[in-house]
């Protein structure tokens, strides 16, 4: 695990990193997580993340833009234990969560704009692999994401 606080990135890299706006809840066991970022986005549909997430993670984590809705959740236990799995750090979501105490125990950053009972459709509309933009910033596939109880930061390069 990468060892890192928030705070002190932001403070060493000033102008060079991207802040997230303070809009998630936090989910998962796993406090503080950093890795290269793939992108989905989707709206109220989650195949495409089943899919992503049904793939080796390789300690990246997956940032989903869900366009903000929360009539549904893109992640449950299932799709958070599959990212498990399969290697995943993290996932973002720009949408909900459910499951969430389940979630809570499972060693993984989740961050999410809050917890709903409601499942997605299963149409698999969507695109992977594109810059997505929400909370104020661009997260862009290949570049990193750093998550502690402070927000998240975004950076070209890896500063830990």
């Amino acid at each position: 695990m990468i060892d890192f606080a928030t705070t002190d990135l932001s403070d060493e890299n000033e102008g060079k990193v991207q802040i997230a706006e303070p809009i998630f809840m936090p989910f998962g066991a796993a406090e503080r997580f950093a890795g290269q970022m793939a992108t989905v986005k989707v709206h109220e549909d989650n195949v495409l993340v089943r899919a992503r997430l049904s793939t080796p993670g390789d300690g990246r984590i997956l940032v989903v833009d869900g366009g903000g809705s929360i009539r549904c959740a893109l992640v449950g236990d299932i799709l958070a234990a599959l990212g498990i799995e399969y290697g995943w750090t993290g996932i973002v979501l720009n949408g909900c969560v459910r499951d969430s105490a389940v979630i809570d125990g499972m060693e993984i950053g989740v961050r999410a704009l809050t917890a709903v009972p409601n499942r997605s459709k299963k149409n698999g509309w969507g695109e992977e692999g594109i810059p997505v933009h929400f909370a104020g910033v661009t997260f862009r596939p290949g570049e990193w994401l750093y998550g502690d109880a402070d927000g998240i930061l975004l950076s070209a390069d890896p500063i830990h």
